[in-house]
């Protein structure tokens, strides 16, 4: 049972982290937009105390809104994101000073409020949940903005100027794999308190034996096939991602340049650094992760091949992030195998996104709860399922069950893959 106390850390904590993230941006670089795929800074900060307002004041305590306008202008559904610029926003200041007064509001609402009333809302907290993972959620898409950001640099990410060295020899130029066990087993969850409609109900699934990569492809491996011309070779692409291709121009993972000796070196928050090796790739988009699978003779993984492989991964190391300087990156895949989960797989949680083959569908049985536009209105084949979270994914939101989801050709997200095959 989720207590009060501990709603109110899991929102002081979440909070804490925003302002942390944003303190060393100046006020008026958080409020432009550095691109049409991302808002600018400030209306992110004043969209989360929006919902916050919306879900825990508003709905909670039948207030009114406190700036009537907000429901307009902060609804992520009414403006795309390339029109909020153009739209009466708070700046950084004001978006703080909105966020400290919902969120007095807000304490004062759950001191008053039963969580044993039956509301299901309220049930395990369920609510305070959602708004807190929303939050950690905006923070991931915060770090994503700043990532495109060519004049800032993030002094909480290291930056010396060489890439990281792992702490174990270099690993295989391409991953080992592991046998999983074909066979039914229950997906999804009924159990999870703060998991999300679209990770309910669970439900048996029956899948055939495959093989999946025990990590994800490394930045050394994905180097290969940029060596390879996999970038220029048709017959690794689908139709549609070769028309992708194409058309945008790509010829390797967003961020990525070419150093003077021929070699790689990656932009990293603003800093521009030997590409190391050992990390996952991150910043490909689905139509390159399966051109690399298609080239190397595998697929990509289906979500319930993910979720089962991913079973077992453990909790207390399921995801890297943490408070303070870090280093805004993934773990080397050579950390270790106290990551692994029930089947061998290391690093399933917490390191990148990694996509997988399924288009983003509803489980059977599922009921949109609290909201339809959290989950249903993106169901359908436009979207591809993307899990395990990044090194960005705050550890209320890393968990095998939870399903993110985005357009094949998003690249700006921390996200990566590993490949299967049939068993």
């Amino acid at each position: 049972m989720v207590t009060k106390p501990e709603i109110a850390a899991a929102l002081e904590e979440s909070r804490r982290r925003t302002l942390a993230l944003l303190a060393p941006v100046p006020d008026d670089l958080q409020h432009v937009q550095v691109s049409e795929l991302m808002s600018p800074l400030c209306w992110d900060l004043a969209h989360i105390g929006h919902y916050e307002e919306l879900w825990l004041v508003r709905t909670l305590a039948g207030a009114a809104p406190s700036v009537a306008r907000y429901d307009d202008v902060y609804d992520a559904f009414r403006h795309p994101r390339r029109e909020r610029p153009s739209l009466d926003i708070l700046d950084a200041v004001g978006a703080r000073a909105y966020d400290a007064t919902v969120r007095a509001r807000v304490l004062d609402v759950l001191d008053a409020v039963d969580l044993d009333d039956g509301d299901p809302l309220l049930t395990d907290g369920f609510v305070y949940g959602m708004v807190v993972q929303h939050e950690h959620q905006h923070d991931e898409t915060l770090l994503a903005t700043l990532q495109l950001m060519h004049d800032f640099v993030h002094p909480d990410a290291d930056g010396d100027g060489t890439a990281p060295r792992p702490s174990s020899p270099p690993s295989a130029a391409f991953p080992a794999d592991v046998l999983v066990a074909g066979g039914s087993f229950v997906m999804g969850t009924d159990t999870e308190p703060w998991a999300y409609d679209n990770e309910r109900p669970a439900h048996t699934e029956r899948i055939d034996a495959f093989r999946i990569d025990t990590t994800a492809v490394t930045n050394r491996a994905y180097a290969r096939f940029v060596e390879a011309g996999g970038y220029d070779d048709p017959a690794c692409w689908t139709e549609a991602g070769w028309a992708w291709r194409t058309e945008a121009g790509v010829r390797a993972p967003q961020f990525w340049t070419r150093t003077a000796d021929g070699g790689w070196a990656r932009r990293r928050f603003g800093r521009v650094e030997p590409l190391p090796g050992d990390e996952p790739v991150q910043h490909v988009c689905w139509y390159e992760a399966d051109a690399y699978a298609r080239w190397t003779g595998s697929r990509l993984p289906t979500e319930a091949e993910w979720e089962l492989a991913a079973r077992g991964s453990p909790a207390a190391t399921a995801n890297l992030w943490r408070e303070g300087a870090h280093r805004f990156a993934p773990s080397p895949v050579t950390a270790g195998c106290d990551r692994a989960s029930g089947c061998g797989a290391s690093g399933m949680l917490g390191d990148v996104w990694e996509w997988t083959a399924s288009d983003f569908t509803p489980y059977p049985g599922f009921r949109a709860f609290p909201y339809r536009e959290y989950s249903e209105v993106f169901f359908g084949s436009e979207y591809k399922v993307l899990r395990g979270g990044s090194w960005a994914t705050h550890p209320s939101a890393a968990r095998t069950t939870f399903r993110n989801w985005d357009y094949p050709i998003r690249r700006q997200i921390f996200a990566g893959f590993r490949c299967a095959r049939d068993g």
